[in-house]
Formats: structure tokens, sequence, C-alpha cells
């Protein structure tokens, strides 16, 4: 079993920056894939990006590609994801998610057993 906190999240102009931290509790951290996903009022959730255990590649989204990066530290249990040159259509509320089971279907919120609170990143125009 994982428990995760994000952190991080706020307000912030368009073209700035963020970082957001994700904390993971559990026995064998570097055990599971972690994904950052995020979710609008009234839409569905959406895969973000993520790391392979199976590989150590990393994933993201076209939307955010070449403008987010995860990174992942296994001595601190953290995943973060550096987000720049922000958009007002990256506002969302950003969760991270864990699940033990890499799965080529890894932009799913229903392949992630283990979900934290959220974090709000609001981006201004």
């Amino acid at each position: 079993e994982a428990q995760l906190v994000e952190s991080g999240g706020g307000l912030v102009q368009a073209g700035g920056s963020l970082r957001l931290s994700c904390a993971v509790s559990a026995s064998k951290f570097d055990d599971y894939v972690i994904g950052w996903f995020r979710q609008v009022p009234g839409k569905e959730r959406e895969g973000v990006s993520c790391f392979s255990t199976v590989n150590d590649r990393t994933y993201y989204a076209d939307s955010v590609s070449g403008r987010f990066t995860i990174s992942r530290d296994n001595d601190r249990n953290t995943v973060d994801l550096q987000m720049n040159s922000l958009k007002p259509e990256d506002t969302a509320i950003y969760y991270c998610a864990a699940d033990k089971d890499w799965s080529l279907r890894y932009f799913s919120e229903d392949e992630y057993d283990y979900w934290g609170q959220g974090t709000q990143v609001t981006v201004s125009s």
C-alpha cells in the first residue's frame, strides 16, 4: 500500500513556472509506477506524465511535452513535476498516482490504485 501527498501548487502568470512534488510513503518506493494527472471541473481526469518502472522511460501528454519534466528521487521517495511556460489551459487540480504494475495504458486513471489528494494549479492570463 502507498500513500501520496502532493505539494507545490499555486497561482502563477502565464509563461511562469511551478514545481510540484509528490511524496510517497511505501515500503518499496522504486517498485511503483508514478504518474501525474490533472482534472478540470466538469472534465475527465487526464494523464500528464509518468515514469515506467520497466524501462525507466518517461512519458508526456502531447499538451505538455517540451514544457513539463518529470523526475524521480528514489532516495527521497519523491516524484517532481517541473512545469515551465505555463498556459492558462494548464489550470487544473493536479494529482499524483501510483501503482505496482506497469501498463501500456499508463495515462488511464483506471491503471492506478493509489492517489494523492491533489493540489491546485492556477495560471492567469
